[in-house]
């Protein structure tokens, strides 16, 4: 099994690092032309694959750097959405000839534990 291993785990990483480094835009690249770092994988694969993932590609954020994150926010944690949902159903409400509901407080309501199962 360990000798299985000491040939697989290099081989995947020659395999990523190749497909890594061709996929990888020009202006990403450092130090060596692109076509010389698959080159450098492909013959040397274990030092080209370490290498071209150390020092080859350009990291796209350091640990000690403050990004922000304004990418994609899950559904339940987007205001906006949230929002949007509310007014649906307020004027499916008003549609339907129904009172407006009061917001929706969250967690159990008064006197109940929450941990029974409703019925």
């Amino acid at each position: 099994m360990l000798r299985v291993l000491m040939v697989l785990v290099p081989l995947a990483l020659s395999i990523y690092a190749f497909i890594d480094c061709i996929t990888t835009d020009e202006k990403d690249v450092r130090h060596v032309p692109k076509p010389l770092w698959a080159i450098l994988v492909l013959l040397f694969p274990l030092v080209g694959s370490v290498s071209w993932l150390i020092v080859g590609k350009k990291r796209a954020a350091t640990a000690g750097r403050a990004t922000s994150r304004r990418g994609w926010v899950a559904p339940d944690d987007n205001p906006e959405f949230l929002k949007s949902l509310r007014e649906e159903n307020e004027r499916e409400r008003r549609r339907d000839g129904e009172e407006p509901a009061e917001e929706a407080v969250e967690g159990p309501a008064d006197g109940d534990d929450g941990d029974k199962p409703r019925s």
